[in-house]
């Protein structure tokens, strides 16, 4: 080796730190040991985050990567290592996220005869409509290396974002390279044709009743604010797309809810009553949309203006009035300027649509001893502003769903991690890593299914200083399944209900402190003493399986079902 050449792995690493990579997440494997040996010798520059499970590794980056707008970097050994990461593809991918996930491979001269742990990635992860991945490509020239990485930088950030897999040959990475890495790469804008934005006021102008939904990938601080700009001149009611919660401040007299599972119905009927729909970023999905029924595909009752970054996106499901091929911020950047009359004839529909959303934070009176709207409350009361929320998937998130007020993304900070995708066991690791990369309180809403299944993270966590907060809500069933098994089979419950391990003990083997309640009243000092704890913190709420949702009783649902019956 010259001074001139290094090894293909340690090129790997200097073109992500060419990138302004800081931190990656991954599980080591035998088939990448050049790539980790380069870690070791750049670690004054990135860090390996050493995870406990290639899926927790995973859903980390793609965290990262909705934090940042840039790809979330992860690294995995072959076949089991890579089939375990997929569900974080799967969710870059569902989410708009950018991510890049390395896949170290079996050796060149043992391909295509099933080696040990060999597997397609191109067939397995490739792209499709209905595929995981923007781009799988697979690096047999160490000199090329530079390449493959830039590329993949752009295929991540650009159009629809997502996530793209580069596999490395582990004889490739031993190789002698002389090439270096290329400059970083940043995402393109795509701006508003001029003609279609003023066709879009035409539109507005002729409208009565307009409703914006915002959301997908791609939101940075700047477009928020633009896009706030935009509706306060034009008074326009603003709703944000499932689980993109932050890219409209809560707290403004125009924010109308969020438009997903377990939507107020109020705003449901606004949205079905609305005679001008512009749809900012989402690609209005199934969750979106009320399973495609707020917006009847493929033609929409109503006037339907659909913005998104990807050109492949429009018209692939609805086909809209009115198309325009934008990225976020060139999009909000655009419609802030375009002028309003004086006069608007919304005014009281948008004033209505607050109301109703106000309206909607009352809660439901439900039994037992513990008051989630309570609990969401002090966390509103005592989380700073800028304070991270993560999720994975189940009824537990309903609470901070409907309950929590985001200032997010137009106050400078993305604020919501959660998985479009409905992912399990996403909030734990998705919460540690956004402890880590930016050192903001972390808060995550965890059901004990939910925590099963990344739970190890807290491993991870405590190995790298991170000090996330857990609020783990034990109702001892996968809440979710339980409440739909009941709508379908009242009282033939099977394959629902969780025997679950000591928790709080689970989370002080892993370095973390436990403390269980059991009362409402037992939670804010728990809360406040895990803010000034110097490590992180589980606090184990006693939920009853009876309190199942925001809005009603395992029991009442049930009983709903029988009379059907």
């Amino acid at each position: 080796m010259t001074q001139a050449t290094q090894l293909a792995g340690h090129l790997i690493v200097e073109c992500l730190v060419a990138q302004g990579v800081t931190h990656v997440f991954g599980v080591p494997g035998e088939s990448y040991l050049a790539v980790l040996d380069g870690f070791h010798q750049y670690a004054d520059k990135i860090q390996f985050i050493v995870n406990r499970q290639e899926g927790g590794a995973a859903y980390m980056a793609e965290a990262v990567g909705k934090m940042s707008n840039r790809p979330g970097i992860c690294f995995v050994t072959r076949g089991p290592g890579a089939t375990n990461a997929s569900i974080g593809v799967h969710t870059a991918f569902q989410d708009s996220t950018p991510m890049v996930l390395f896949v170290g491979d079996v050796a060149s001269d043992q391909r295509d005869r099933e080696a040990f742990q060999e597997v397609d990635y191109s067939v397995f992860l490739g792209p499709s409509t209905k595929g995981m991945a923007k781009r799988v490509e697979r690096i047999d020239d160490p000199d090329r290396i530079p390449e493959y990485v830039s590329r993949a930088f752009a295929t991540a950030m650009n159009g629809r974002p997502g996530p793209v897999v580069l596999v490395l040959p582990e004889d490739m990475l031993t190789k002698a390279t002389a090439s270096r890495p290329l400059p970083r790469v940043d995402a393109v804008e795509a701006w508003s044709d001029p003609g279609a934005l003023r066709t879009l006021r035409e539109m507005l102008l002729a409208a009565k009743k307009p409703f914006v939904i915002a959301g997908g990938g791609g939101w940075t601080p700047q477009a928020a604010q633009a896009l706030q700009r935009f509706a306060e001149n034009w008074k326009l009611p603003v709703g944000n797309a499932f689980r993109f919660q932050d890219c409209f401040d809560n707290h403004h007299p125009q924010y109308a809810g969020d438009v997903g599972i377990g939507i107020n119905p109020k705003l449901a009927q606004r949205v079905r009553d609305s005679d001008l729909v512009i749809a900012i970023g989402p690609r209005l999905g199934e969750m979106t949309t009320g399973g495609y029924t707020l917006l009847t595909p493929p033609k929409a009752k109503q006037k339907l203006v659909h913005i998104h970054g990807g050109a492949e996106e429009l018209n692939r499901v609805y086909q809209a009035d009115l198309a325009i091929n934008a990225t976020m911020n060139a999009a909000a950047r655009s419609l802030e300027v375009l002028t309003a009359p004086p006069e608007l004839p919304w005014t009281e529909w948008t004033a209505a649509a607050n109301a109703d959303y106000q309206a909607n934070m009352v809660p439901q009176q439900l039994p037992g001893d513990i008051d989630m709207p309570a609990i969401v409350a002090l966390l509103q009361k005592h989380l700073p502003a800028d304070a991270v929320l993560t999720n994975g998937a189940g009824n537990f998130a309903s609470w901070t769903h409907r309950f929590f007020k985001h200032h997010g993304l137009a106050k400078g900070h993305k604020t919501q991690l959660a998985p479009t995708n409905g992912a399990m066991g996403y909030g734990v690791p998705a919460g540690i890593a956004a402890n880590i990369v930016s050192g903001r309180v972390a808060l995550t809403m965890a059901g004990d299914g939910d925590f099963l299944m990344n739970g190890q993270e807290l491993a991870t966590a405590t190995q790298h200083g991170a000090r996330s907060i857990i609020v783990l809500l034990n109702n001892g069933t996968y809440g979710t399944i339980r409440m739909h098994q009941e709508r379908e089979y009242p009282k033939r419950v099977h394959g629902t209900q969780l025997a679950n391990p000591d928790f709080t003990g689970l989370a002080r083997a892993y370095g973390y402190h436990g403390q269980r309640i059991t009362r409402t009243e037992e939670f804010e000092p728990a809360l406040l003493a895990a803010l000034e704890r110097q490590q992180g913190t589980l606090i184990e709420v006693m939920l009853d399986a009876e309190v199942i949702s925001t809005r009603g009783t395992l029991s009442a649902i049930t009983e709903a079902a029988l009379k059907k019956k």
